[in-house]
């Protein structure tokens, strides 16, 4: 693809004023990082990062029967969440292979009294997403919106993060709840703010018009100045969500894979009233999980300083007994790390003898239960 057809952000100008460096994701061009990846790491963990998330896939979700169509679409039991709650959750295929995971706001009704709800899927997966809840929509009196243009996405994320977007908004952040999100106003800019994030720290995501982007973006900067905020991009989330042991759909997350397969089984309610997308299937995979534990994903802690990457085998005693999913030096470790799908007889943390194959050369790793770090409320 060449560079005149991916898609910007309404950040796109302010990113390479900042001297972001650009990459293509998922059809996006997307900031990578604007200096040290390890500096925008150290930030978020410590004080404060910001992040614009806008290639991320909205779709809204309207009508008197949208959350019976939801529960009927999704593995999980979205007819439960309240207003100003998030759920996350999963849409499988027919045949319980994962086709994304999402989190699904539950927003204020339609003027009609509607339910109505923000479905966000991930960007490389979003057109798949739209496509399966239309798709799904029929005979349901239910409206499904491809609002992807509709929306920029701006997060604050680390534990700083509450008092610079305090001093911006009259949200009362204290009483936002985890999974929360509502309506409010940041910076004299209407936003709804959720506290949701992919970093393992506390912080907000802002959904806005994407013509307000670059204000709340500048506003954002500003309030930040004396609090530590620098700017980040997408390679420190990917440090920071693998730390926190949080799935990336493509490597930990696939449609090869059933939520069972990928122990998230806890996302299928099977309690839920009426059929679902996949029920039958998910049955089974639990009933067999049951029986034969599938492999396990786990935490990979290495030795030495040789960094494993997505596809590298994990052996034991000359045998392959799973496979790397993601892997990185960690900041926060000061060692390289990965996830991996392992054999159930080796997925005991502490499990001696195991390692990664890196281009022909056996590594020691240590065993770990996820996630790597987990941060002092």
């Amino acid at each position: 693809m060449s560079s005149t057809e991916l898609r910007r952000t309404a950040l796109d100008a302010l990113h390479r004023s900042l001297g972001a460096t650009m990459t293509d994701f998922a059809g996006w061009d997307m900031p990578l990082r604007y200096g040290s990846e390890r500096d925008e790491h150290n930030a978020v963990r410590t004080k404060a990062g910001l992040f614009d998330l806008s290639h991320m896939g909205e779709i809204t979700v309207t009508g008197p029967q949208a959350s019976r169509f939801l529960d009927h679409a999704l593995v999980g039991n979205i007819g439960t969440v309240k207003t100003g709650r998030a759920r996350y959750t999963m849409i499988c295929r027919e045949d319980g292979g994962i086709l994304d995971d999402l989190i699904v706001y539950r927003l204020d009704d339609t003027e009609g009294g509607s339910p109505r709800y923000l479905v966000v899927a991930n960007a490389s997966n979003a057109q798949v997403v739209l496509d399966a809840l239309v798709e799904r929509s029929a005979g349901f009196d239910a409206e499904v919106r491809d609002d992807r243009d509709a929306y920029a996405l701006l997060a604050v994320q680390g534990p700083e993060s509450s008092g610079i977007l305090q001093s911006l908004t009259d949200t009362d952040l204290e009483g936002l709840k985890y999974y929360a999100g509502q309506p409010g106003t940041v910076a004299g800019v209407p936003a709804l703010v959720a506290r949701t994030g992919y970093t393992g720290e506390d912080g907000f995501e802002l959904f806005v018009k994407p013509e307000h982007a670059v204000e709340l973006w500048q506003a954002l900067t500003k309030a930040g100045e004396g609090a530590g905020l620098v700017p980040c991009g997408l390679s420190c989330r990917d440090t920071l969500r693998l730390e926190a042991g949080m799935p990336l759909y493509g490597n930990e997350l696939s449609a090869s894979l059933t939520p069972f397969d990928a122990g998230f089984g806890r996302v299928v309610k099977f309690e839920k009233e009426g059929d679902f997308v996949g029920r039958a299937a998910l049955a089974e995979a639990a009933a067999r999980a049951e029986r034969t534990p599938p492999r396990t994903l786990v935490g990979l802690v290495a030795e030495g300083r040789r960094v494993p990457r997505a596809g590298y085998a994990v052996v034991a005693g000359g045998e392959v007994i799973g496979e790397v999913t993601s892997g990185a030096p960690s900041p926060t470790l000061g060692r390289p790390i990965a996830m991996a799908y392992v054999d159930g007889a080796y997925a005991e943390p502490g499990t001696a003898g195991v390692g990664v194959d890196i281009r022909g050369s056996h590594e020691p790793y240590e065993v770990v239960a996820l996630p790597f770090y987990k941060r002092e409320k």
